[in-house]
Formats: C-alpha cells, structure tokens, sequence
C-alpha cells in the first residue's frame, strides 16, 4: 500500500534492504527529515528565540512553523499548547513532577505501563505522599473498565490524576481513552495520556478524546532522536511548574523573584535543539500526507500475517488477543525457555530482519507474570510491506524449531 513511499527512506533503498520490524522503538527517517538537519548546521546555524540576525530569524520562522505542523496534527487548540521535550519520557516527567501534590492525592495507572509511565509516579509516592493505584487488565491484557470505575470509586474525591499509555508498547493493546477520560472528569480529576504508541500509527485528536495532557515522542514518527512533545490545555500548562527552569522559561527577573514566561517558552528552558525542532516539524508533515487509519489497517494486516504464521508453534505464546486487529502493528511473543537475544541476533544476521528483544521497559509487567525471558517483539510502520512479516514469521519459525 505504501510500498512506493520506500525510497523516501535512505536504509530502504538498494538491493537488499532491512525487514525494519523494530519500529516500537524508533522509526526510521526520510530525506525531508535528515535533509533539515543538514540544512540547519549548513546554511542557518543560528539561535532561535533570540536573536534578530537572519540566521536567528529564519531558526525561529522554521520553529514556530515546526510547533504550528505538529498542533494540527493533533487538533490542539492553539499552538502554544505545544511543548518541544527530548522524548514522551521528558514529557511525563513534566506532568508529574510540575502538578501541585499534597499527600493522599491518588494517582491511577494501568498494570501494563512503561517505566516512563510508572516510575515518575512511583517517585512521588516516595517524595510527596501521594497514593498509586493500578487497574488489573483482563486475564488477555484488554482494558477492564469495571475494574477502572472500581477504583475511581474507592478512592473518590482524592483521585488526582489519571495516567494510561494509548497503546501499550507492551502488546500493541489500544485502551478506550475516550470513556477513561469522561469517567475521570466525573471526579474533577485530571487525565494524562502516553501517547508514544498511538500518535505515530492512528488518528489522534486530542479535543475528540477530552484529554488534558498527551506525551510523544518524535523519534517514533519518522523524526530525529531526542526530540519529543507534550501537548497541554493552555490554563493547566500555565499552572504547571516547569522542571526546566532559565533561559528563556522566564519573562524578567530580578535577584528575589521571577516573572515566568507564558507557555511554550516556560518549559523550554537552554538552548534548543533547533536542528531536531525543524526536522520535527518535517516529520509531522511527512505523516500528515498520509491516512493515519489506513496507516493502522496496514499495520493490523502485516501483524495478521505474523500471527497466522506463528499461532501454531507450541513453544511461544503471543502476548494479548490472537486477533491482530486487536493489537495494532505490534506482535510481542513470549517465548519460553527459548533465547530471545540470541534468536534476534539470528534474525539480523541470517536474514536481515530486525526485530526487539527484551523486556521493553515494562519489567513491572514481566516481573508480576514470572517472564523473566521478557519477549520477541515485532512492530510494523507503513513502510513495511507483506515481505518484511513474511519474511519475519518464516525465518522465526525455522529459528523456533532449530532451538526447540
């Protein structure tokens, strides 16, 4: 469907390219993105948001261009709800460690989270005496919405926050965002969305879903590493305390007190990584030519046809629903006593497939069901095609056997 877009990426052209199966992790750039870099330190190396020079003035115009690409791509209401962070991480880190906190203030997570999603509020648990509540996914690591409302419940009015990946970078599992966040806003309770699964492979608006808070990373939409964002409603981002603080996060100061900047600038604290903030916007706009829900159906039939081809073999499990259209373009496999680091290590050199092993950052997740083997996971983008699964899914049968 999108094998035509193939030559926009540098390590897909040639004879023999990768099957690139490791895009929970990070994606893979095209020209209009590595070419903005190079333009950047080439032709305009200059300080944007401060100087007047032209340098300066044209780092700034490509800045607030790159800000007003990835505001529309959410549906964000204005384009200073945008926040340029390093990573979805940089993100949360923010959110959390920038609310007011007073102890008793509960916190409510899934049980399928991400360190980012995870240990930001654990620390606070540690630091401020907030409580941290976590929802039991069903026994196949769906979302149960009974067991959420049972905890909003329970804990009533002292419900603070509420916190859940979009897409689980675990399993590929999408949670219902939308009804999460109607039953946290019955609570005067605020919700906060990890969004690094979601926003570089479906349709995301943020008005739509009635968030408050939704953290990506860049560098899983096809831009540079380092770069990531966090989107806000402009009255919370005006109370929220920055972790960053100077530079340019404040309006004047004198040697008592500060007066900060308006939102974006008071979380942006030291020189920008102006180069990744221009290729950021490259890189939204690249994505926002495309269909996201096709770019999603693309990826459910390229998982599809993992899952048809490994369902058989006794000896690994794929982790959520058989059905792939329940888990995206993500087929994380459990695989037993089997040697997850040696058999990805065999697919790369054997067949130039590549592919995560590992715990992916969700050691809660495997450390509560006894994996500690962690899994195989592939993840699909739009770039691959039906060759890259099936070439994933043969050479990892014959892996799976030789080992067995």
């Amino acid at each position: 469907m999108y094998s035509h877009l193939r030559d926009d990426f540098p390590t897909l052209r040639g004879e023999q390219p990768p099957a690139y199966l490791d895009n929970a992790c990070v994606t893979l750039k095209p020209d209009s993105v590595i070419n903005s870099i190079s333009d950047y330190y080439s032709m305009y190396p200059g300080c944007g948001g401060r100087s007047v020079h032209r340098y300066g003035t044209q780092v700034s115009r490509l800045v607030a261009q790159s800000r007003q690409t990835i505001a529309k791509f959410i549906n964000a209401n204005s384009v200073n709800e945008v926040v340029f962070t390093r990573n979805a991480t940089h993100s949360i880190n923010q959110i959390a460690k920038g609310i007011s906190w007073q102890k008793g203030d509960v916190i409510v997570t899934g049980d399928r989270e991400h360190n980012s999603n995870l240990v930001p509020w654990l620390q606070l648990v540690e630091e401020k005496g907030v409580e941290h509540r976590i929802v039991k996914s069903n026994p196949d690591n769906t979302f149960n919405v009974e067991n959420f409302e049972q905890v909003c419940e329970d804990v009533g009015e002292r419900l603070k926050l509420v916190s859940f990946s979009h897409v689980g970078n675990l399993d590929g599992i999408s949670v219902p965002i939308k009804k999460i966040a109607k039953i946290t806003h019955e609570y005067d309770a605020l919700i906060a969305v990890d969004g690094a699964q979601s926003t570089p492979h479906m349709r995301v608006d943020v008005q739509d879903l009635d968030i408050d808070f939704i953290s990506f990373s860049i560098h899983k939409m096809c831009g540079p590493s380092g770069m990531g964002g966090l989107w806000g409603r402009y009255e919370l981002l005006e109370s929220l305390r920055s972790i960053q603080s100077g530079g340019q996060t404040v309006q004047t100061s004198h040697y008592d007190s500060v007066k900060w900047a308006a939102p974006p600038s008071k979380f942006e604290g030291g020189l920008g990584n102006f180069a990744g903030m221009i290729a950021s916007g490259e890189a939204i706009d690249y994505l926002s030519k495309l269909d996201m829900n096709a770019v999603h159906e693309h990826e459910i039939r390229l998982n599809s046809i993992i899952t048809n081809k490994i369902k058989h073999l006794d000896s690994i499990k794929i982790i959520g629903p058989e059905d792939a259209k329940q888990r995206g373009g993500i087929c994380s496999i459990l695989m037993g006593d089997l040697p997850s680091h040696d058999i990805a290590i065999l697919l790369d050199e054997a067949a130039n497939v590549m592919v995560r092993s590992g715990q992916h950052c969700v050691h809660s997740w495997f450390n509560a069901h006894g994996h500690s083997n962690g899994s195989l996971r592939a993840s699909a983008y739009f770039y691959n095609t039906e060759e890259d699964a099936n070439l994933f899914a043969d050479t990892f049968t014959e892996a799976v056997e030789a080992f067995g």
